[in-house]
């Protein structure tokens, strides 16, 4: 795509820097497809995994993989609050949670061994982990994150790119989806009574979670006895 600049620079009543503009815009769109393929990278290792799982195990421990790329208004509200220039290099630099990949998996220890199994990769590192499973947020939240960064191979060479993951059970991502959805239903604090309500639930959640777990390993025993 080229631009005429000269008619550009006679249509600008703003005094806007429009060869600046125009290298931002293209700084831009080149971010846009270096974390959408480090995404795709990111899914193809958990593709495997769950393929792997099924021929040796006959299940799949993944339910869903689903990804996003932040809005550039997301991204550009978050930069503001750093105090950080709007620029592509700002963005490398300074953020983490561009690229975003949710993990669905039938049981709490599932979560765990798709998060071993991916630290395992020798191109895949982990810089960060949280662990809302164990440590629950006051909200009654759960499930596991992680930073990763992956190595992503342009025509220019290797870039090395983060990736937010977010790794939980059904269960977990069924609370999580509604307890957001009502949550931003209004503009106003959601009062203690209906919070505590909330936390009450993600606990009932979570021991349902257990006991699913639970009675999976029991049948497992008894295929193991025949």
């Amino acid at each position: 795509m080229e631009f005429d600049l000269s008619v550009l620079n006679k249509e600008n009543p703003y005094n806007i820097n429009i060869e600046k503009f125009i290298e931002q815009f293209y700084g831009f769109i080149q971010i846009n497809h270096l974390y959408d393929s480090a995404i795709h990278m990111i899914e193809t290792k958990l593709e495997i995994i769950d393929s792997e799982f099924q021929s040796n195990f006959s299940r799949n421990p993944i339910h869903n993989i689903s990804s996003r790329l932040k809005s550039p208004e997301s991204i550009a509200n978050k930069l503001i609050k750093k105090g950080i220039p709007i620029t592509a290099e700002s963005i490398l630099s300074n953020l983490h949670d561009i690229a975003g990949v949710r993990v669905i998996c039938h049981y709490i220890e599932d979560i765990y061994q798709i998060a071993h199994y991916l630290s395992m990769h020798d191109d895949i590192r982990i810089i960060k982990q949280k662990d809302y499973i164990q440590n629950p947020k006051p909200s009654g939240y759960r499930s596991l994150h992680l930073i990763v960064t992956v190595p992503v191979y342009l025509s220019t060479g290797k870039k090395v790119v983060p990736v937010e993951i977010q790794i939980r059970t059904i269960a977990m991502d069924f609370w999580a989806s509604l307890e957001h959805q009502l949550r931003y239903k209004t503009k106003n604090n959601v009062p203690a009574d209906l919070s505590k309500e909330l936390r009450s639930l993600a606990d009932t959640i979570n021991s349902t979670d257990m006991r699913m777990e639970d009675i999976y390993h029991k049948i497992n025993d008894l295929d193991d006895e025949e």
